[in-house]
């Protein structure tokens, strides 16, 4: 069979258009980089994509991140959804999401515990689904000139020092960078040599569009049960956790009528008859995550990364979040503006992220088992989630408030997001930060900060001015992901110089 080569050669080729792909290639291309997406499915559209099934919850890192490009705006299902739990309440008992089943409420979260999130500061949480997000993406992707090739699933590839060769069956494209956004099955993690360490499943997991006689047999909500778990946000929309290693799930066979109602009855203790199946998918809980995620010019990100039970939604979030992280950093590569290490910050800074993800999906996974021993753990938990400082503790972890990198510097500050400042005039620093940028900002008007950014061409902005709430500062270095890299509370310019020197280049 011959094969076509194609003769353009791309900056970054990526494998999969799912928000991590795509989200990083819009990352790419706001960068002035040309980026190329091979997406296997030929047809983008799934009913797995979209609500109830596709529902995903978006924590306060990925907000702010959409909001930084000017892309939260498009986001229109959390207006019309506030909440798709047929059970929802409202006010101070409005769930606001769970650890293991166990709900934590808005009323029960002490926000004054986040002393850095200022009163203009984005959501900490919202509903949006797969669908919406692609879209959304794409539409962005393709604005800023991305390449997207649907029906061309990758099926191998060959680096040199130089570059990439992809290829696609009978086609081949040339790169300099490869990023493997292909899922849990991820084709370039397996071909690039990867090592994907981790545990195996305690249980199947599924998920069921179901019409069912009796649905007033079942306990609307989750429900955690001595024989595993089930929850029916929507009539007829069940998910189901079976504690049976995986087994089911393993064994690839039909999930049949006769299947699923012989389980949804021992689990839920009920004789609930299920008259039809209209969708019905199975996952695990499976923990894997990759050793490095490089190899040479070969990346990873999102789910070819890490791997774990969709339980608190975190998934979506953390591969979100490679992407932001991953994306400026191969741009300034590619532009010769990286200094030395840049790139391999990417897995010093993301793999932990990644690791407490896993861990936190492990430890929920744990104590929903149907033994003794989780069961009075499982108590124990809920009643500490039960209080205050216990609520504010989860949904710090469930809602990304406590994202952080361990960045030099003693500022509590340095490592985290950066505050959502309102400067004079109305203006916040997210509205500053849609070009991709890093900042210097300056609340003192500093002539020596503004010479600093300057020496440093497109890479850093100068923004000067006060703000309504400056948290004592004087002044900080906010890289293009809207990480503090540095902070002030005097003027201080041989530490902005050294801050900007690590970064910047």
């Amino acid at each position: 069979m011959k094969t076509t080569q194609y003769s353009t050669i791309y900056d970054v080729i990526i494998a999969g258009a799912g928000p991590v792909g795509l989200f990083l290639a819009c990352e790419l291309a706001l960068a002035k980089c040309s980026v190329l997406i091979l997406e296997k499915a030929e047809d983008p559209y799934s009913p797995l994509k979209q609500m109830p099934f596709g529902i995903r919850g978006l924590n306060a890192s990925t907000i702010e991140a959409l909001y930084r490009r000017d892309l939260l705006k498009d986001l229109k299902l959390h207006e019309r959804v506030k909440n798709p739990h047929q059970n929802a309440k409202q006010g101070a008992q409005r769930q606001g999401g769970h650890f293991a089943g166990i709900p934590f409420n808005f009323g029960d979260i002490d926000t004054s515990q986040w002393e850095y999130r200022l009163p203009a500061s984005t959501e900490t949480n919202l509903i949006s689904e797969m669908w919406e997000l692609e879209t959304v993406l794409t539409r962005r992707a393709e604005a800023l000139g991305v390449e997207l090739r649907r029906g061309h699933a990758i099926t191998g590839f060959h680096q040199t020092v130089d570059g990439m060769t992809v290829q696609s069956d009978d086609q081949s494209f040339q790169g300099k960078w490869l990023v493997g956004c292909d899922g849990a099955r991820s084709v370039v993690r397996k071909t690039g040599g990867f090592e994907f360490a981790g545990t195996e499943p305690e249980f199947t997991g599924y998920s069921t569009l179901v019409d069912l006689t009796d649905p007033e047999k079942l306990n609307p909500g989750r429900n955690v049960t001595p024989r595993g778990m089930y929850m029916q946000s929507q009539p007829g929309y069940l998910l189901i956790q079976d504690f049976d290693g995986g087994a089911f799930h393993h064994s690839k066979k039909q999930i049949t009528l006769e299947h699923l109602q012989e389980m949804l009855r021992r689990i839920s203790n009920t004789d609930v008859t299920i008259s039809a199946i209209h969708v019905a998918t199975t996952w695990t809980d499976r923990a894997r995550q990759a050793t490095t995620y490089r190899n040479g010019r070969v990346f990873l990100a999102g789910d070819a990364a890490h791997i774990h039970a969709p339980l608190g939604g975190q998934g979506l979030n953390l591969g979100l979040g490679d992407a932001m992280n991953l994306g400026w950093k191969l741009a300034a590569t590619i532009q010769n503006k990286a200094q030395e290490g840049l790139l391999d910050s990417y897995y010093t800074e993301r793999y932990p992220i990644g690791a407490e993800v896993l861990d936190w999906s492990r430890a929920q996974v744990a104590i929903m088992k149907t033994d003794p021993a989780a069961r009075a753990l499982y108590a124990i938990v809920r009643d500490l989630i039960n209080t205050r400082d216990g609520a504010t503790y989860v949904a710090g972890r469930v809602w990304g408030v406590n994202t952080h990198y361990n960045l030099a510097g003693k500022h509590p500050l340095v490592g985290h997001s950066v505050p959502n400042f309102e400067l004079e005039g109305g203006t916040t620093i997210g509205d500053l930060m849609h070009d991709g940028l890093g900042i210097l900002l300056d609340f003192d008007n500093n002539d020596s900060l503004k010479t600093l950014a300057g020496e440093y061409g497109d890479q850093i902005k100068y923004i000067s001015g006060q703000a309504k709430d400056q948290l004592g500062l004087s002044a900080l270095l906010i890289r293009p992901d809207g990480i503090i890299a540095w902070t002030a509370d005097q003027p201080d310019l041989v530490g902005a110089e050294q801050a900007t020197g690590l970064w910047f280049t």
